[in-house]
């Protein structure tokens, strides 16, 4: 069985902006990958960014550099 943990778990309102957040973070090498938003969660698109929630100002500042726009930001066990 896979344990869980802490995550950080950005959602967004559309899987544009959620290909466009994996898109930029390959391209600067920042953590995270694509998941299906979590059951627990709301959110309107499908899929969200989960990564460490260490990395979470970073991300929030990447995501604002790039004008990326987000749903949620929270910590959820995934």
């Amino acid at each position: 069985m896979i344990r869980k943990t802490e995550k950080l778990v950005i959602t967004f309102y559309t899987t544009t902006a959620a290909m466009a957040m994996e898109q930029v973070c390959k391209a600067v090498g920042a953590a995270g990958r694509i998941i299906p938003v979590p059951g627990s969660i709301t959110a309107d698109c499908g899929l969200a960014w989960c990564a460490d929630p260490a990395c979470e100002t970073t991300l929030l500042d990447l995501m604002a550099r790039h004008d990326i726009t987000y749903q949620g930001c929270c910590r959820c066990m995934v």
